[in-house]
């Protein structure tokens, strides 16, 4: 089973409806839910399914950044679970740039949360080894339901 979670902080000097269209510049979220922790307004963007990250897919190859993708998500990879943050003000540009911590990027990052239970697998699909910034092979999409 896949659950997906993006989280971003929306501060009071920014748009609701800026900040999801950046995160669907990456993510196609089946549920949307905001939450207020005092004057923030916290968006959380779910999907069950990994067919919502064929955006991301796209642009990593687009933008030829698979060997840093690889290197963030084995980082961020933990059990069943991968977590890594994209810096906010670029991907409302279209631009995906991983962050290392929230102070990387001004108005906070953007957070990704994938539980799966074969996280590697992921990985390989998404951010494969690559050899002179060729892919070494190209994965099909894991199943949803293993």
């Amino acid at each position: 089973m896949v659950k997906i979670v993006v989280t971003a902080e929306v501060r009071p000097s920014e748009d609701l409806n800026k900040v999801v269209s950046a995160i669907s510049n990456f993510f196609e979220f089946k549920k949307m839910d905001i939450k207020k922790e005092g004057i923030v307004q916290i968006l959380v963007l779910e999907s069950s399914s990994l067919k919502s990250l064929i955006k991301l897919h796209r642009v990593l190859r687009s933008e030829r950044i698979l060997d840093s993708a690889r290197k963030y998500l084995l980082k961020g990879t933990e059990g069943n679970t991968i977590s890594f943050m994209i810096h906010k003000q670029a991907a409302a540009v279209g631009v995906l740039s991983f962050v290392d911590s929230d102070k990387e990027s001004p108005l906070g990052a953007i957070k990704f949360y994938i539980e799966y239970s074969d996280p590697k697998a992921i990985i390989d699909w998404l951010a494969p080894k690559t050899a002179r910034g060729v892919p070494l092979w190209e994965n099909p999409i894991p199943p949803d339901d293993k």
